[in-house]
């Protein structure tokens, strides 16, 4: 087991790092966009200014004791933490990714939980659905997706792009 700072420490490290090298590479408009969640970081980039080795290298020769991984895929596809990423040559199309081993489970209304714990799951879908780039399609695919997933199983029903419970009256409202 190991110390309770190593991931404090870590952290800042990698955040230095982020502040020597891709910071550079963000400015110069080499990297398009860079997110980094703990471990796992997603880099687009332009292949006309860059390609996929020299920033490989870059991250590889930061530290000796790092060694960052690409996935080799010839598919033109990732899934990357809750992105679906497909790229074209003249396009990326974004979906919202699910593991396949993801369950459509959720807290039943009837279940002895408080209240805002059993909208806590809808809200999430709801928000995450709002809050990413994902295209119109996936959007509405999105909404079919959490109308399985909750509304049917926990007793809710969409009317008007408004969501209610079928034994309370309350309400939220949704942005589409």
């Amino acid at each position: 087991m190991g110390s309770p700072i190593s991931s404090a420490l870590a952290e800042i490290y990698l955040q230095y790092l982020e502040e020597m090298y891709v910071k550079h590479c963000l400015e110069n408009k080499e990297i398009t966009y860079y997110k980094r969640y703990v471990d796992v970081i997603l880099i687009i980039f332009d292949q006309n200014k860059t390609c996929e080795d020299t920033i490989h290298n870059i991250m590889n020769n930061t530290d000796e004791d790092l060694e960052f991984k690409t996935p080799r895929d010839d598919s033109k596809s990732i899934n990357c933490l809750d992105f679906s990423i497909n790229s074209d040559a003249n396009y990326v199309d974004l979906n919202i990714y699910r593991k396949p081993t993801y369950i459509n489970i959720t807290i039943h209304f009837t279940a002895n939980h408080p209240y805002n714990h059993k909208l806590a799951a809808i809200n999430y879908n709801i928000n995450r659905m709002i809050a990413m780039p994902i295209m119109e399609q996936a959007a509405k695919q999105e909404w079919k997706n959490i109308g399985e997933i909750h509304l049917v199983w926990v007793g809710y029903l969409i009317q008007g792009g408004a969501l209610f419970h079928t034994r309370k009256c309350c309400t939220l409202c949704l942005r589409m």
